[in-house]
């Protein structure tokens, strides 16, 4: 049978197991959205409103499902729109495939209109940059990348696609079906050697993170570490991968970091790592640990043997997927040690956070955060972009087994709306709710349309301040009573939502909030509350803390 390359790709993808994608429409993959057309309901397109919001839902998607997130965008401006998300999911390490129109094969090199040199733009940011330039080698390219972008550590892989290449017609047959791909398995003789390691502690962490977790694998892992009673940490905005209501669960490594994490993690003579990459904010910036040679004994499991040993040398490398490895431990039973004490402090400390002063703003975000807890489904979807309000979603909600958090490890504004709706189309029964400052939603409050024609409108819970709060904190702490570029005048958030057909409603006291969130739960049409924070409010989080440490010894009575 005879098909253009167009047809090609989409039948191939279909076949891989693709479902949805987000694009952009543009000139130069005509004849993908032609074939497009033929797939709907099977593999469909969700018409977005910028590139960039495109690639955050298929980042999104990657990092809730485990399947690519597939993006097309066109050439040029479309695909540097689109390098926010590439990014995004790098530094996330969930997979994703973007498909890029190029110019026409015999244009290329001269500069021509919209051409961009892929491999050099996305070389360091994608795990893969190709370009297809034969119709024939179509299934070859594609099962490549979507292996690249699902094995070792999950990532981003970029596929232009040059548009008469896409025209040309083939006889080359489409894929088949997806490839399984087994994950490394660690050897017996590594998980006997760990669990030796560990015995040998007197105040041992478990820090976890990374993408590709199972539920059978973070129930193992909290079998094991209960067990074991070994205090367990998320690195940066993972913690929804494992249950924070388990007594054996202390906090997250990441911006803002409690002191008490900084004292386990610090403090710790061995860490056993699960799937993490030590990146800046989960070691606070690489001071919890000495590069290269950290003075805690470090076991580091990961998946991709490039990871092992990229920053700090461990005593123990085991070139594994976490879930087979927490499998092991689990199987193999508790080990034991005289560190109960270590963990209960650990814990203590952790529930102690959610004990917070009362904040001098109009909607106190510790109040709204503890009727949240008290109220948010079991199996809510929780998603934010950066900034300071990020803290709300990050510090103080806790997630159980069934629930989920999407947040950028990159720091990008304009991530929680997309991810939002993508985990809406994903999951169009489960309460879906994004936390977004003032300036974050500006980023990518466009895609409240997309929202609005796919039927995928979450509950968006807009931190009103009227600045760029995180920049504010750092420029008033190193240049006071200078401050420059981040004061913002808004629009009126709430008439803005109603024109994309959201219920919308503006808070402007903490008392307002339960009843406001319950009419936004019960709106089929999404919602967007604006709360009213004043400036002091949302402090930055190492304020924050202070505010809750000292709040802790008066309870204490001791300050």
């Amino acid at each position: 049978m005879t098909r253009n390359g167009g047809q090609l790709l989409v039948e191939s993808l279909a076949a891989l197991g693709a479902r949805k994608s987000f694009g952009v429409p543009g000139e130069s993959y005509l004849a993908v959205l032609d074939a497009l057309h033929d797939t709907r309901g099977r593999f469909d397109f969700v018409t977005c409103r910028n590139e960039g919001g495109a690639s955050f839902m298929a980042a999104a998607w990657g990092k809730l499902t485990g399947a690519p997130g597939i993006a097309f965008v066109t050439r040029g401006p479309g695909a540097t729109n689109a390098s926010i998300g590439i990014h995004t999911a790098k530094q996330d390490s969930v997979p994703m495939l973007v498909f890029v129109g190029q110019v026409g094969i015999d244009m290329k090199g001269r500069e021509a209109f919209q051409e961009v040199d892929y491999r050099a733009v996305f070389g360091t940011m994608a795990k893969w940059a190709v370009e297809i330039d034969q119709v024939d080698r179509i299934p070859e390219v594609l099962s490549r990348a979507w292996t690249a972008s699902l094995s070792g550590r999950p990532g981003p892989v970029v596929v232009a696609l040059p548009e008469d290449m896409l025209t040309r017609e083939t006889e080359a047959a489409p894929l088949t079906g997806p490839v399984e791909i087994s994950a490394p398995e660690a050897s017996a003789a590594s998980v006997e050697r760990a669990r030796e390691i560990l015995s040998g502690a007197k105040r041992p962490v478990i820090l976890y993170g990374g993408a590709g977790w199972s539920a059978e694998a973070a129930g193992a892992l909290r079998d094991f570490a209960e067990g074991s009673d070994i205090p367990v940490v998320s690195v940066f905005r993972y913690q929804d991968q494992f249950d924070n209501h388990s007594p054996v669960f202390c906090g997250e490594a990441g911006v803002g970091m409690f002191p008490a994490v900084k004292t386990l993690i610090g403090e710790a003579d061995v860490i056993l790592a699960l799937g993490n990459r030590f990146g800046e904010n989960s070691t606070d910036g690489y001071t919890l640990l000495d590069v290269p040679q950290p003075k805690q004994r470090l076991i580091h499991v990961h998946a991709s043997d490039l990871e092992i040993g990229k920053v700090y040398r461990p005593e123990l490398g085991i070139h594994a997927a976490p879930n087979a490895v927490c499998g092991a431990l689990s199987a193999a039973g508790p080990v034991t040690g005289d560190w109960s004490a270590w963990r209960t402090e650990g814990r203590k400390a952790y529930e102690d956070g959610f004990d917070l002063p009362d904040l001098p703003s109009p909607v106190d975000m510790g109040k709204v955060s503890a009727h949240l807890r008290a109220t948010l489904p079991d199996d809510a979807i929780i998603t934010n972009g950066a900034g300071n309000f990020a803290v709300w979603s990050g510090k103080f909600l806790k997630y159980g087994p069934g629930m989920r958090l999407l947040a950028p490890q990159s720091g990008a504004m304009g991530y929680g709306l997309p991810a939002a709706i993508a985990a809406k189309i994903a999951h169009p029964g489960r309460t879906v709710v994004c936390f977004a400052g003032d300036g974050d939603f500006q980023m990518s409050c466009p895609e409240l349309a997309t929202a609005m024609q796919a039927g995928a409108q979450p509950i968006v819970l807009l931190l009103n301040n009227g600045i760029y709060g995180t920049i504010r904190a750092h420029q008033e702490r190193r240049y006071p009573e200078r401050v420059s570029g981040t004061d913002m005048t808004n629009p009126d958030f709430v008439a803005l939502a109603r024109a994309y057909a959201f219920h919308a409603e503006k808070v402007e006291t903490t008392d307002g909030f339960a009843a406001a969130f319950d009419r936004a739960r019960a709106s089929p049409d999404g919602a967007v509350l604006d709360l009213s924070i004043s400036p002091e409010a949302l402090t930055p989080r190492q304020t924050l803390t202070q505010m809750r440490e000292a709040a802790l010894a008066d309870k204490r009575g001791t300050g």
